[in-house]
C-alpha cells in the first residue's frame, strides 16, 4: 500500500500543535510558581489539568459511541473529527485573555483543559489514521516520523513562549505582568482554525478500513478490545510513558533552580533541549519509513538524529542562546544511536533498550552534579522518543475492528502526563524527599515499560502476529 504524501503531510501537521503547547506548559508552570507563590505540587496541576483532559475526551468518545450504537469517528468522518478536534481546542485559547487579565490560575488551567479536550479527539483519529495510511508493517515508523513533527513543536514551543512572555529567551529577566501569557496563545488559536479548515478540504480519507491481513492475525478474536492483554497492559504503559516524559520534563526548572542557580527565564533552552531529544530519537526511528535501499537508511539513522540537533541549535541561534554549553550532547546522542541499532527495528526489542536506557539515565542523574546531572535527565527524551510508537503499535496489533476502541483507551491514559508530574511535584518538596530524590519516580516508570516491551512481544506471539519480522522489511 503507498502512502498519499500530501494527504500525509497534511495529517502530520497537527502533530506539530499537540507537540508546541505541551512543551509550552513547562515554561507556564515556573511562570505561575513564581508570579502566585504556589507550591511544586500545586504548580503540577497545569500538567493534571491538560493530561486528565485527555482522559475526559476519551469517556466522552467511548460514550457517544455508544449513544449512537457505533464508533462515532465512523459516523462524522476522520478528518471531520480532527477538524471538530482543532476547533475546541481553539476556544480553549480564548480563556487565556480573562484568565492573564485577573490573574487567574483557575481560568487558565480551564483554558488548558480545553485545549487538551480538543487534542484527545485528534489524536484519537489521527494516530491510527497515521498507521494505515501506508504500508502496514511502516506502520510504526510512520507514527515515529510524525512524532518527529510533534517535536519540532515541542523543541519551538518553550521558546517561543518563554519570548512571549519575558522578551526574550534565556536573559534571567523577571517577569512584571502575567498577561504577556495571552497573546501566543490568542495566537495559536487562530491557527487551529486555520488548519481545521485546512483538514475540511483536505485529501485525507474519513474512514479507516482495515486490512483482511490485519484482522485475521488473531488466533481467536474476542468479544471487545479490552480482552485483548497487549491492550490492557499497553494502557498502563502509556500512562506510565506519558508520566515519566512529562514528569522529568516539567521538574527540571525547579531542580536546575535549585541546584545549578538557573532562573525560570533562562530554562527555557534546556527545556528545549528536553523535547528536542524526542525529534532527535524520532527522526532517528523514523529512517525505516523512507523508500530506500538498506544502506541509505544505515546512513539516515546516523544523519537524522543530528539533523534534528542542528535544528535545536539553529532555533536556539535565532533565540541568540548560547549554544557553546549544549555542543557535548552530541556525544550523548551517539547512547541513543546505538541503543536504536541495538533494537533492530523490533518494537517491543526497542521499549526494552530504551527504558533500561532511561533508567540509567535517571539514576546517573540523581547521583552526579552540575550540567552533568542536567544532561542525564535530559537524554531521558532521547530515551522516550521512540516509546509512544512502539506501546502503540503493541498495544492495538490484532485488534482488528476493535482498533479504533483500542486507540481511544491508549489516549485516554494520557493522564498519566499530568498524575505522575504531580506525585513528582509532590514528593520534591523538601519536607518529603527533595527535587533531585524525586527522580525515582521516572526509574519506577521506565521499570515497568521494560517489562511491558518483554512481555508483550511473547503475548503477540501467542496470537500468531510477529511484528519483529515486519519491522526489518
Amino acid at each position: 500500500m503507498q502512502t498519499n504524501r500530501s494527504a500525509f503531510v497534511t495529517l502530520i501537521s497537527v502533530f506539530f500543535f499537540w507537540g508546541f503547547v505541551a512543551a509550552s506548559n513547562d515554561i507556564l508552570i515556573p511562570v505561575f510558581k513564581e508570579k502566585l507563590n504556589l507550591e511544586q505540587w500545586q504548580s503540577q496541576l497545569i500538567s493534571v489539568a491538560f493530561y486528565v483532559a485527555y482522559t475526559v475526551g476519551s469517556l466522552i468518545y467511548i460514550l457517544l459511541s455508544k449513544l449512537y450504537g457505533g464508533d462515532i469517528l465512523n459516523k462524522i468522518g476522520y478528518k471531520n473529527g480532527i477538524a471538530i478536534g482543532l476547533c475546541m481546542s481553539a476556544a480553549g485559547t480564548l480563556l487565556f485573555y480573562p484568565a492573564a487579565q485577573l490573574v487567574s490560575f483557575n481560568l487558565m488551567i480551564s483554558g488548558l483543559f480545553i485545549v487538551a479536550l480538543g487534542f484527545s479527539l485528534q489524536q484519537t483519529a489521527a494516530n491510527p489514521l497515521t498507521i494505515v495510511m501506508g504500508d502496514p508493517s511502516k506502520g510504526s515508523q510512520r507514527l515515529s516520523l510524525a512524532g518527529g513533527i510533534n517535536n519540532v513543536g515541542t523543541t519551538v514551543g518553550p521558546l517561543v513562549v518563554s519570548y512571549a512572555i519575558f522578551g526574550a529567551v534565556g536573559s534571567g529577566l523577571k517577569l512584571d505582568s502575567i498577561e504577556s501569557v495571552k497573546v501566543p496563545y490568542l495566537i495559536l488559536g487562530a491557527a487551529f482554525l486555520v488548519v481545521a479548515v485546512i483538514f475540511k478540504f483536505s485529501s485525507l480519507p474519513n474512514q479507516i478500513f482495515m486490512e483482511e491481513s490485519t484482522t485475521k492475525t488473531v488466533v481467536n478474536e474476542r468479544s471487545g478490545s479490552l480482552k485483548y492483554p497487549q491492550l490492557t497492559l499497553g494502557m498502563i504503559a502509556i500512562f506510565l510513558y506519558v508520566g515519566v516524559e512529562v514528569a522529568t520534563a516539567s521538574n527540571l526548572p525547579e531542580y536546575m533552580k535549585q541546584y545549578i542557580n538557573i532562573e525560570t527565564s533562562q530554562a527555557a533552552p534546556y527545556i528545549s533541549l528536553f523535547w528536542a531529544s524526542l525529534m532527535i530519537g524520532r527522526w532517528t526511528g523514523s529512517a525505516g519509513a523512507f523508500d530506500v535501499s538498506t544502506g541509505l537508511k544505515q546512513i539516515l539513522r546516523f544523519l537524522m538524529p543530528y539533523l534534528a540537533f542542528a535544528v535545536f541549535l539553529f532555533v536556539n541561534a535565532i533565540a541568540k542562546s548560547d549554544l557553546t554549553v549544549f555542543y557535548p550532547y552530541a556525544f550523548v546522542i551517539l547512547i541513543m544511536i546505538f541503543a536504536d541499532i541495538l533494537s533492530k527495528g523490533s518494537p517491543s526489542r526497542q521499549l526494552l533498550v530504551f527504558s533500561i536506557c532511561g533508567i540509567a539515565a535517571l539514576i546517573t542523574g540523581m547521583m552526579t552534579d552540575g550540567l552533568v546531572s542536567v544532561y542525564a535527565f535530559i537524554s531521558v527524551g532521547l530515551f522516550c522518543s521512540t516509546l509512544w510508537p512502539c506501546i502503540f503499535t503493541l498495544a492495538i496489533s490484532g485488534l482488528g475492528k476493535y482498533t479504533n476502541q483500542g486507540s481511544s483507551y491508549l489516549i485516554m491514559m494520557i493522564m498519566g502526563g499530568g498524575l505522575v508530574s504531580w506525585l513528582q511535584g509532590w514528593l520534591a518538596g523538601p519536607e518529603i524527599i527533595g527535587i533531585k530524590a524525586s527522580y525515582v519516580v521516572g526509574v519506577m516508570c521506565f521499570a515497568y515499560l521494560a517489562w511491558y516491551g518483554y512481555i508483550a512481544g511473547k503475548i503477540l506471539k501467542e496470537q500468531g502476529i510477529s511484528l519483529n519480522e515486519k519491522a526489518t522489511q
